[in-house]
């Protein structure tokens, strides 16, 4: 059965899901940041995932992409996949913008994380429920 990591669980919002994802707000109000976590138990990596899912891992990635950088107009899109700390599978997207607080670099232990106030975050989630749309089969089915 699938269980979310309990660091993924302590550091980010649930939004939702996709067909495969879980979606989670990171709880960094420096950055736009999503973490994908698919819903399958125990892996690592994402050579583990089967053919069907590795596809729909990257489906779902390059939708949630799109519609951040488009949405808010990012300089960058930043995808990751890291696991040195958390190793359950989860891949980060992160929108980064020219004069954002770690910007050019990596956002990985450049700042101390601020968490979101009430009002930053019922914002954010505005933008990202304009952004992130429940869409039939590609869209976010949200959770909150």
């Amino acid at each position: 059965m699938f269980a979310l990591h309990p660091r993924l669980a302590a550091d980010t919002i649930v939004l939702g899901d996709f067909p495969l994802c879980r979606c989670l707000l990171m709880n960094d109000a420096q950055y736009p940041w999503l973490i994908l976590v698919p819903r399958r138990d125990n892996l690592r990596e994402v050579h583990e995932l089967s053919d069907a899912d590795q596809s729909q891992l990257l489906r779902e990635s390059s939708w949630v992409s799109q519609r951040l950088a488009a949405q808010l107009d990012a300089t960058k899109m930043n995808v990751a996949n890291l696991g040195n700390v958390v190793d359950q599978l989860h891949w980060h997207i992160i929108a980064r913008f020219q004069g954002d607080p770690a910007w050019p670099g990596p956002v990985w232990g450049k700042l101390p994380t601020v968490p979101y106030t009430d009002e930053e975050l019922m914002e954010t989630l505005h933008i990202l429920k304009a952004a992130l749309p429940t869409d039939g089969a590609t869209g976010l089915n949200w959770a909150i």
